[in-house]
This record gives structure tokens, sequence and C-alpha cells, in this order.
């Protein structure tokens, strides 16, 4: 048989494509095919090239070597626009929707003419019933759920009537119920004929959603397999080289200790039109365990972030207390010098400054371990603290002197986690710990946490991530429209419950909707 006609019996399939940065070889000869009505999965560690891939893929980077074959044809995708017109489309992890436009209008825009909304919007409805995807072509975005804000992508790729479709962590921002909902649709576009590139660091989805999955590690490809027979343990092995080590339990289970984080009745309003105001909020966390709040982005996560940390300081000191302490008013610096740190969800644009080194990074938050004297900042002490925080967390960068923006993003998160708890705080606040890291890093970063925790300190995990919670979280809570449940025990949490909670009265309209 020859090549041409073996290649004919894919979709795309890449062949040796190398792509090197000056600091790092993204991609080392890659091979990568993808038949027909496949839903194949690309899984790696942060940092093991899979965005590099799925952006030449794409076209928006062009690879240095190897050749890319559509239909059994080779072909060069030099843009986007080539993309599109091959018939690729790609669903990005982070949405790129108007919030004050409609949802006709948001797709409009992607499209290549200048199509008529009465149309369009009849398009829509059509693409919508038939896969299952209630969406009303006429709301505006600012109005719905994240789950519903996900199938407006979906539809925008559908309606360009794709041969492949490039999903990336499609799942991180859904309830269980909505990736169950999902997932149904995948499998009828994949059994439509379309084939789908699906990105994921989570293992158990890929098991059960994938045909096939490719292996990426250090750029290169270490396998393909059927996750259908693999187990999440086997592909980890895979993807790190190693078996992943088991979670370090407590070596006694002691009672928790006092309140050392309090909120009571915490009102807050935001200025921000698309923002959440937080109602009625009481919380407590004891020293020794970790409290985790569960909710879809968008429910007043960032506004209670906001309020704990200090960046959002209240009008009143009572309504949180630190080990006793009102806290309300004070900022950030005066709350890190009392014992609370904290650590937000967007890395790059809060946690971290991308230009700056790791060392000068690790001086914005950690200044008061010796550091600055007398108004000096002492950089041989800098140093050494971030030399300690990327050994003690495995953070893979060429030395502390290697700018953030440089380093993979689970790295990064791994030094931004290390930063705050090597500052050894007595309460602890961190939103999305492990959003988009891969299994190993997400590994070290729950275990650094558990082991905080043992040691005392009183920590808050605001996650959408429902696994990671329950690993980890000794109480849970959910946030839904800018209220808070009352926490239970993990071992008495339903996730089915939780689930359900999270999606609040957005979630309970989309079932309306969906029926």
């Amino acid at each position: 048989m020859s090549s041409q006609t073996a290649s004919s019996e894919y979709r795309l399939e890449l062949r040796g494509i190398r792509k090197v940065y000056p600091a790092v070889v993204a991609n080392d000869g890659i091979d990568l095919a993808v038949a027909p009505g496949e839903i194949h999965a690309v899984v790696g560690e942060n940092g093991a090239g899979k965005s590099t891939l799925m952006k030449i893929i794409d076209g928006m980077v062009r690879p240095d070597a190897g050749e890319m074959l559509w239909n059994g044809r080779e072909v060069t995708i030099a843009s986007p626009a080539d993309a599109q017109r091959l018939g690729i489309g790609m669903v990005f992890q982070h949405f790129a929707l108007f919030d004050t436009l409609t949802v006709a209008e948001n797709i409009a825009l992607a499209m290549p003419n200048k199509p008529r909304l009465d149309a369009l919007s009849r398009d829509i409805s059509l693409v919508a019933a038939r896969y299952g995807l209630p969406v009303d072509p006429g709301r505006h975005i600012y109005t719905m759920s994240v789950g519903e804000r996900q199938r407006v992508e979906i539809i925008r790729a559908l309606l360009q009537n794709p041969q492949l479709l490039i999903l990336d962590e499609p799942t991180s921002v859904l309830t269980p119920q909505a990736v169950e909902t999902l997932f149904v649709t995948l499998r009828q576009i994949a059994d439509d004929g379309c084939s789908i590139l699906y990105i994921s660091h989570k293992l158990n989805e890929i098991q059960a959603l994938c045909h096939r999955a490719t292996i990426l590690r250090g750029g290169r490809v270490t396998g393909t397999c059927d996750p259908r027979l693999e187990s999440p343990a086997s592909m980890a092995r895979m993807m790190t080289g190693s078996d992943l080590p088991a979670y370090r339990e407590r070596s006694a289970v002691d009672e928790a200790g006092r309140i050392r984080l309090s909120v009571s009745g915490l009102d807050l309003s935001t200025d921000d039109p698309f923002g959440t105001t937080l109602r009625d909020i009481s919380l407590a966390v004891r020293g020794g365990e970790i409290l985790g709040i569960a909710g879809v982005s968008g429910n007043g996560q960032a506004e209670l972030l906001a309020a704990l940390s200090g960046e959002t300081q209240l009008s009143t000191r009572e309504a949180i207390t630190l080990d006793g302490q009102p806290i309300g008013n004070l900022d950030p610096f005066v709350r890190r010098s009392l014992g609370l740190c904290s650590v937000p969800e967007d890395r790059l644009k809060q946690g971290s400054v991308p230009s700056l080194a790791l060392s000068d990074n690790a001086l914005l938050t950690a200044n008061r371990r010796g550091s600055v004297q007398l108004g000096l900042i002492r950089f041989d002490r800098v140093t050494a603290f971030a030399e300690r925080c990327i050994k003690a967390f495995d953070v893979r960068c060429g030395s502390p002197r290697a700018a953030a923006g440089s380093l993979s993003g689970g790295n990064l998160q791994k030094f931004i986690i290390g930063r705050e708890i090597l500052q050894d705080p007595s309460v602890l606040i961190v939103s999305q710990p492990t959003w988009g890291v891969d299994v190993g890093a997400a590994m070290v970063i729950r275990q650094a946490l558990l082991d905080l925790r043992d040691k005392g300190a009183a920590i808050v995990v605001i996650s959408e991530e429902l696994d990671e919670l329950f690993e980890i979280a000794d109480r849970i809570a959910v946030i839904a429209g800018g209220r808070l449940s009352q926490a239970v025990p993990r071992d008495a949490a339903n996730r089915d419950d939780i689930g359900i909670a999270m999606a609040g009265d957005a979630g309970r309209q989309e079932t309306a909707h969906a029926h």
C-alpha cells in the first residue's frame, strides 16, 4: 500500500513536526494521526508541547520542520483563516465572547462573510437542536452560565462545518452534570464524521470519552494507547516516566484546632456590571483543616478572594477576623504581616509579573523573610529564598533569574504556591490551585497544601475541580449567586448534590431549557 493511500485513512496526519524556541525545543519530531469520526486525546505534563502543537495545527505557529497532511494531501497552514477554510475549528479554554453582545452577534463576528442576523439565528437554532445544545440566539452573553457560554463557542465552531474540532481543556469550568451533557454532544459530533482533538489533564475523562490518546513528554511522543484499556495511573506513568506518589496521610487524625479565620454576615456589593454581589457570607476555618469552596466561575469567587486577601478592604473591621483579631479594613500587606497569605486565580496577571525574574517575583510577597533590612533589599537572601522554593516544589526552570513568563503554566503555579507556603502562614487562601496543571504538578501542589494543614494552618481552597476538593478538603461548601452554603464534612458530602448546587439558579434554568 502506498504512503498516499495510507495517509488518506486519516483526516489529519503530522509527520516529524519540530518547533524550536530560543530557550526550549517545544516539539521534537512529533507524529500524530487522527481518523475521521475519532475522538483523539493529546495529553502530557505542562511544558510537554501540547499547546505549541495545537497552535501549529490551527495556523497560529509555523513549524520549523515536518509536514502536515489533510485528508491525504500535504498542506501548509499559515494562519487561523487557512485552518478555518480547510475545516479546522478550535474551542479555547478561555472563552472569547463579548458579554454585552447577543449569542447571534458574537457568532456573526467569527463568520467569514457578514451574515444577516435573522438567517444566522435560524442556523444557530438548527445546529443547537441537532446536537442537543439549547441556546437562545437572542440572549446576551452576560446573562448566561459558563456551561451555556461553552455551548455558544461549540456552536460557533460547528457553524463553520469543521471536519476537525480542537477542544482545549473543555471541562475545566463545568459541573459534573454539564460534563456528562458535553460528552453526549461530542460523541454525536464524532458520529457525524467530525474528528475531535481533545486536550485535557483529566485522565479519567479521557478514559471515558476518547478512542485513542497520544502522550507527549518533553516535546516528544512517548506512546499512543486506547485510553479505554488503560487506567489513569498507567497513562500518568507514560506522561511522567514514573509512578505517581500516593498522598502522605497525616500521622494522627487530631481534632481541628481553634478558629483561625472567621467571616460573619459579609455583604459586599460590586461596581463591576458583570461582577457578583456577596450576600450574608459566613464561614469559620480552624487550624489544621482545609475548607473547600466549590462553585462555577462567576458566582462570587473572585469577590470573596478579594475580601479575604485584603485586595478589597471592607468598611468594618469586624466582618473578618484572623486569630480573633478584626482585619476587615486592613490591606494585604498588613494581613500578610499577621500571617494571612493568598494565591489568586490568575497566575500571570495577579500572581506574578511575567517579565520579572522568579527571584524578583519572590520579593513581591515574601519580603518579610529577612530579605529587606533598613529599607534595603538583600538580594542574596531573595535569591536563596527563590532557590529554596524552586527545589522544594520541583519548579523546572533555568535558574532564579528566569523570567516568570518563560515557565510553563504548571511550573509557574508551583512557584507561586511555594512562595506563599514557605512563608509559613497561619491562614492561606488559594483560588484554583491546580487550574490547567498536569497530574504530576497537581499532586505536588495538593500534597503541599495537606502538609501545611498538618502543621496547623487554616486553609481555604476555592476550586471548580470537585475531584480536587474531595481529595484534600476536610469540609466542603458551595458558592452560587454570591451566597455560601453551610459547609459539610467531606465524608457526608454527595458529589451530585454539590454539582447541582454549584449550578444554582442558572443550572436549573439550563435544565428547564434542555427539557
